[in-house]
């Protein structure tokens, strides 16, 4: 496991375990992981520390809360 992935993994827990990185933006990196409450594949969208200082949290929560998810077959 890389460095910053081990990073994250250990910021989440052990509710979820983060498989690998799947995309980056502007503003996150997005990475597959397993929901273990669940038992399920989900992404989970990590805000950039630069871009969290710089906008505040309320713009990403924003984004986050106008996308939309449309469930695939796992």
């Amino acid at each position: 496991m890389s460095a910053p992935l081990q990073q994250q993994q250990t910021a989440l827990g052990d509710g979820d375990h983060l498989e690998r990185e799947i995309g980056e933006g502007g503003m996150a990196t997005v990475y597959l992981a397993r929901d273990a409450k669940h038992d399920r594949r989900v992404a989970i969208e990590v805000l950039r520390p630069d871009i969290g200082a710089a906008l505040g949290a309320d713009r990403f929560l924003l984004e986050i809360t106008t996308t939309k998810i449309f469930p695939r077959a796992q």
